[in-house]
């Protein structure tokens, strides 16, 4: 086989022609039914490329169709600069 045309290089450059919605839109809806947030352990919901934390709304990416849900990975919700301040402000919906 010729360079550049294994299955996993041959998949990556299909991969990088379509866009990431392609992707995103694999995810299927029964997972999403069983995720949580793992700081507040509250459901996610779907908006576009992100799992939205109900409690709080810490935004997860999702990166090829997998969830991303590592809290450091987060982004915070509008009006909070870190994810220390996320956590004073929710400590009594974060569970223990």
């Amino acid at each position: 086989m010729e360079p550049g045309r294994t299955w996993p290089a041959r998949l990556a450059r299909i991969r990088d022609t379509l866009p990431a919605s392609a992707y995103t839109a694999q995810m299927d809806d029964a997972l999403l039914e069983i995720l949580v947030c793992p700081l507040t352990r509250s459901k996610l919901r779907r908006d576009g490329d992100f799992l939205v934390g109900e409690t709080g709304g810490l935004r997860y990416p999702i990166r090829d169709g997998i969830p991303v849900l590592l809290v450091d990975q987060a982004q915070m919700p509008e009006g909070i600069a870190s994810l220390e301040e996320f956590k004073l402000k929710y400590k009594d919906q974060i569970p223990t």
